[in-house]
């Protein structure tokens, strides 16, 4: 079930709320505009929200009624495409934003999201989030560099997609993941299906099986199950470089 809903909010209304004062989470928004004037009154109305792995907390099509920061975990943002197929659009963690791209004019998410581990969610309503930014100029300019970023990143990655071949599109996939989650034991600190993979690239999981096998045999890549370690990270950034691969960081 998602977490959009009522009965969900007031379920987890009764969780020990962590407090934006103490929160070590320097990437966030929010801590970051707490020395604002008036900045404790709309904190004071955040709800922590706590997912399970694989648990949705934004269903898509819900109508917006709020901001979702991440405290802790990891999260997957998607749409669904054509003939019902799932894209994921990202993945987020500590400090980041879900749920933006319908705030403001929408009234309605067009984007879900899954957490892909145990996560902390901080959650502001839509009105709150409104009043703090008219009341706060830090904030409301954070929050615009936010959008601009945002956007940034997502021409990025439409004109990466639409001039890279299949291979390319899953390196590229392979390094995002890499710069943002770094690297545990040698392998990618997020491990993903196949499928999740060709999601995000845009391709077909036949496709990212075939690709992952050649990148393992010219020993570019090595594989454990699911896990998947760089061995040659210049390498693979070099194959790509034309498509500006740096941009999306």
């Amino acid at each position: 079930m998602s977490l959009t809903s009522s009965h969900a909010h007031s379920k987890n209304k009764s969780l020990s709320d962590v407090s934006c004062v103490s929160c070590e989470n320097t990437n966030c928004i929010i801590h970051r505009s707490l020395r604002a004037n008036k900045a404790a009154e709309y904190i004071k109305s955040k709800s922590t929200l706590r997912c399970k792995k694989g648990q949705q907390f934004v269903m898509e099509g819900a109508p917006v009624n709020g901001l979702f920061f991440i405290l802790k975990g990891v999260v997957k943002v998607f749409r669904t495409g054509i003939n019902g197929r799932e894209q994921i659009v990202r993945f987020a963690k500590e400090g980041e934003i879900v749920g933006h791209r319908g705030f403001g004019t929408e009234e309605y998410y067009s984007i879900g999201a899954i957490a892909l581990k145990d996560t902390v969610l901080c959650y502001f309503s839509k009105d709150v989030l409104q009043e703090a930014l008219l009341e706060n100029p830090s904030f409301a300019y954070d929050m615009m560099l936010f959008y601009a970023n945002e956007l940034n990143r997502s021409e990025n990655k439409v004109k990466s997609i639409s001039q890279m071949t299949v291979r390319e599109r899953v390196i590229d996939t392979l390094l995002y993941i890499h710069r943002k989650f770094g690297d545990l034991r040698g392998f990618i600190n997020l491990p993903l299906s196949r499928k999740e993979y060709a999601d995000y690239a845009g391709t077909t999981e036949e496709q990212v099986i075939r690709v992952l096998s050649a990148l393992k045999k010219e020993k570019l890549i090595s594989t454990q199950g699911k896990k998947v370690g760089i061995n040659d990270a210049q390498l693979l950034k070099k194959e790509i470089s034309e498509h500006n691969f740096f941009l999306d960081t």
